[in-house]
């Protein structure tokens, strides 16, 4: 009966015996190939964002993190990957980013590859719309937030401001930790204290185990996209003229905005807008983007950058100005916003800014509500290009200036007179 009981399950014992072993050594059994890493550059992928192998192998490579959120999803002839594929450009971008990320997204996000960032250049968007005064939704942080990460980060944690507001801030919005040891060592970092020789020990297996799952299982299901840039990328002149470029940009954004009165895409319109805008009149009129823990979030970001010594163009896109003259919201808010994020940004050496905030009402310019659209893309592509092409992608005499002052509860609620007296 034994004997039996054995040759029935002794092989699957014996091969969970070896899962395990494989799951926890610190080798590298596989590595993505080019085909992999090129469609999930733009796949958008939560596994991809969450793991490290792909975003390392790419970024060894000649792949540039793009960072931002749901505008990257918006391939038009004009995206920047479709801009990059058509002219042969000697990047290609990394999209890291959908709805729903923000700052302490991507924070979480480099954690896993901030070896193979140092001195290399970014491009990161800010979106207005992350500075509301509830801070970024935890169910959305979810989507993006993989244990890896932190296993990955807890390795490394210092006693250091920037490490212990992530760690209070992960605490704050992850309350439900799927492992109460991994927990327990967030909670030391958090409260300034050092990690016992056991926590560092499981750590290490944990990474092992978390780095191997990634290695398996992150490129299964990526959404394709490869044919869409390619298709988009069609639609572009064969030789890149800039005057050609704007009088296809007007034709294909003229094209595309039919059916209503807002410079919005007939799509966006139909799916999104068109049997409920009545009622969005005035909608936006009480919307705040000045007061926001964001701000001490996209502390983080900054703080990783200056420690990665990453030369980052940041992008401030607008908002479609015929949209929001009907919903509401304020010009002096968005305006007082744009003022705060550059004197954080400008105050601690961040200084490439591609300032677009006063672009919404160009025609155009936004697809939707929110989003770049034609000219907005080719009006990014007009920085991007000098910024990443040619032989110089790492910069080495960056000097920036972090002040721990940009992660308070005094700068982050600071808005009105309050903000003035601090921005003078």
């Amino acid at each position: 009966m034994k004997k039996k009981l054995f040759l029935i399950f002794g092989p699957l014992v014996l091969a969970a015996v070896l899962l395990a072993v494989v799951l926890v050594t610190p080798f590298n059994f596989t590595k993505p190939d080019s085909e992999e890493i090129h469609e999930a550059s733009l796949s958008q992928s939560n596994n991809i964002f969450k793991g490290t192998a792909v975003k390392k192998a790419a970024f060894e490579q000649n792949y540039v993190p793009f960072m931002g959120s749901s505008e990257l999803s918006r391939m038009d002839a004009f995206h920047p990957a479709s801009m990059a594929l058509r002219y042969h450009r000697d990047y290609q971008p990394f999209l890291l980013g959908a709805a729903g990320s923000q700052s302490l997204t991507q924070f979480w996000g480099m954690q896993g590859v901030n070896n193979e960032l140092k001195n290399k250049k970014v491009v990161f968007i800010i979106s207005p719309q992350w500075f509301v005064k509830q801070g970024i939704n935890p169910a959305a942080f979810s989507m993006y937030y993989s244990n890896l990460e932190a296993v990955t980060w807890l390795r490394q944690a210092n006693n250091s401001k920037m490490d212990r507001y992530a760690a209070q801030r992960l605490l704050k919005i992850q309350k439900n930790h799927s492992d109460s040891f991994l927990k327990d060592c967030i909670e030391q970092i958090a409260n300034g204290k050092k990690l016992s020789a056991t926590q560092k020990t499981y750590l290490d297996l944990k990474y092992n185990q978390l780095t191997h799952e990634d290695q398996f299982f992150s490129t299964l299901s990526l959404k394709n996209r490869v044919k869409k840039i390619k298709k988009a990328s069609k639609k572009l002149p064969a030789k890149e003229d800039n005057a050609e470029l704007e009088s296809l940009a007007t034709k294909l954004g003229e094209k595309a905005t039919t059916n209503n009165d807002f410079g919005i895409s007939n799509k966006f319109w139909n799916r999104e807008l068109k049997d409920k805008y009545k009622r969005l009149k005035g909608e936006q009129s009480n919307f705040d983007y000045v007061s926001s823990p964001e701000f001490g979030d996209f502390q983080l970001v900054l703080n990783q950058f200056s420690e990665n010594n990453n030369d980052v163009l940041f992008i401030i896109p607008p908002v479609n100005e015929k949209w929001s003259n009907y919903t509401g919201l304020s010009k002096s808010m968005l305006r007082q916003f744009d003022k705060k994020v550059t004197y954080q940004l400008r105050e601690q050496g961040f200084n490439n800014i591609l300032d677009l905030s006063n672009d919404g009402g160009k025609p155009y310019f936004m697809q939707d509500t929110i989003h770049l659209g034609w000219h907005g893309w080719l009006t990014v592509d007009k920085s991007v290009k000098p910024f990443l092409d040619g032989k110089d992608k790492v910069n080495k005499n960056n000097n920036y200036k972090i002040n721990n002052y940009f992660y308070s509860d005094q700068w982050q609620k600071a808005e009105g007179q309050e903000l003035n007296n601090i921005i003078k």
